[in-house]
């Protein structure tokens, strides 16, 4: 089986809820002080894979600050030499020469600079990619749907791009699949990528942070669900799913998990 590297990139930081995003109700007392401050500094990361000729990424990242501060998440910051395609020429690596990318889901914040890309090949879920076209109103922001009643008009990153559409579980090259792992979103996938190391995950925003993973033996739960889902029973499964799969924590990668800046940078899987 071919082997591959993962470069960790971090495309700026949003701002959330702890309570609303990282940590379902049922569990705050387990994780959350009185009184302490709800909010949470999460990453924007995405992933280069190296291998097999091949120059790839998972997702690539959010929008300018003021984007993702005016029409997202209040507070949100992107700096200059966080930029995707930015962050990739400080590792050599030139936008045009990516072959491939993988898209966990569609959110804007996964999907930024896109037209920087234009000899990629895009690959994500087809659940996905047909709700992506027509999200319910209470998505359109997720998905920077242009019937947003805002100014100056904003259109999906994606827009006019073709996509390879998968079906559920699939190999996309010898040592990289996917497996769909829905509930942050419809069409929500999973990237497993092989290295010398072990398969890492990439998870996506199936969970928020690596507590995630953690069982709640005095409630009953395998898992720690977040609070940011579209469907609480998908996620529940899919994080389980996860857990069963993943060799550890250490082999799982998120986009938005405190965890990952401290890989920021690093080479994983040599």
């Amino acid at each position: 089986m071919q082997e591959y590297t993962i470069t960790t990139l971090n495309t700026g930081i949003v701002t959330a809820s702890k309570k609303n995003y990282l940590y379902h109700n049922t569990t705050h007392k387990y994780y959350l002080q009185p009184g302490e401050d709800d909010t949470a500094y999460l990453p924007v990361a995405c992933f280069y894979i190296e291998g097999n000729g091949k120059k790839i990424m998972v997702d690539t990242g959010m929008s300018s600050t003021e984007i993702a501060n005016k029409y997202h998440h209040p507070g949100s910051t992107q700096s200059e030499d966080q930029i995707v395609t930015n962050q990739l020429k400080a590792i050599g690596v030139d936008p045009s020469e990516i072959t491939d990318i993988i898209f966990t889901h569609l959110h804007w914040d996964h999907v930024y600079y896109l037209s920087e890309f234009p000899n990629a090949k895009l690959y994500v879920q087809r659940k996905e990619y047909e709700y992506a076209k027509n999200p319910i109103p209470l998505y359109y922001k997720s998905y920077e749907d242009p019937r947003l009643n805002i100014e100056p008009r904003i259109h999906p990153q994606w827009e006019g791009r073709e996509f390879v559409l998968l079906d559920g579980e699939a190999e996309i090259f010898d040592g990289i699949s996917v497996y769909p792992t829905p509930g942050h979103s419809v069409g929500h996938q999973n990237v497993v990528v092989h290295t010398k190391k072990g398969d890492y995950h990439l998870a996506g925003d199936l969970i928020f942070t690596l507590d995630n993973l953690k069982s709640v033996p005095e409630i009953g739960y395998e898992i720690t669900p977040p609070s940011r889902f579209v469907n609480i029973n998908e996620t529940w499964n899919s994080i389980v799913e996860l857990k069963h799969r993943a060799a550890g924590p250490e082999f799982v990668l998120c986009a938005h998990a405190p965890e990952m800046l401290e890989l920021v940078g690093k080479k994983l899987g040599e």
